[in-house]
């Protein structure tokens, strides 16, 4: 905001960088990381491919601007524990409604080695602190993560990847409530 109170107007790379990142995630999410090119990327954004190297400077380097995700998991502060389950399937949904790069991230990462590390590591780096601050046993955080992992990303791949019509239609509600408890058990139960 300026002193007279109107927002300041988004700088011209900003949009470019924004531009480049939006068709780089379309692009890596249908044609995969080895199909995807620098030129097909540049089209979709309207840009020249060397305003893509200027930005990124390799399709490594864009590939892995594209695929950086913050999951803004909540932090256990103020998380009942006995609600934890619901809280992140909850969440989970939300982003991915909302995040369209954790879709691409999920199709990339289930065709191309690349893709999977940076899918692993999003969710190690991420969801294993919060396994940590909540599970009765912090040495099995990396387990407990990668249960609770096994059920967002089940869910998300068969309602925001391959569409399967029964898990299209639940609602957020009944998505909640088949799986919240499951992730629960996973992040609190007794080791």
């Amino acid at each position: 905001m300026t002193d007279a109170g109107t927002t300041t107007p988004p700088r011209r790379s900003d949009a470019t960088r924004s531009a480049i990142l939006t068709a780089a995630r379309e692009r890596f999410a249908a044609d995969g990381y080895e199909r995807a090119t620098i030129r097909a990327i540049a089209r979709d954004a309207g840009i020249d491919p060397s305003m893509v190297m200027r930005y990124y400077g390799s399709k490594d380097g864009l590939f892995a601007a594209a695929l950086d995700v913050d999951l803004e998991l909540p932090g256990p502060e103020g998380l009942d524990p006995r609600e934890v389950g619901e809280v992140l399937v909850g969440h989970f949904l939300d982003m991915w409604e909302e995040n369209e790069a954790l879709t691409a991230m999920l199709r990339v990462g289930a065709t191309n080695q690349a893709g999977a590390e940076r899918l692993q590591g999003v969710f190690r780096d991420q969801l294993v602190s919060l396994a940590r601050q909540v599970c009765p046993d912090p040495e099995q955080a990396p387990t407990r993560a990668a249960l609770v992992a096994s059920q967002v990303l089940g869910m998300a791949l068969t309602r925001y990847v391959l569409r399967l019509p029964p898990t299209v239609a639940l609602s957020r509600e009944e998505i909640v409530a088949w799986l919240g408890p499951t992730v629960q058990r996973y992040l609190t139960a007794p080791g």
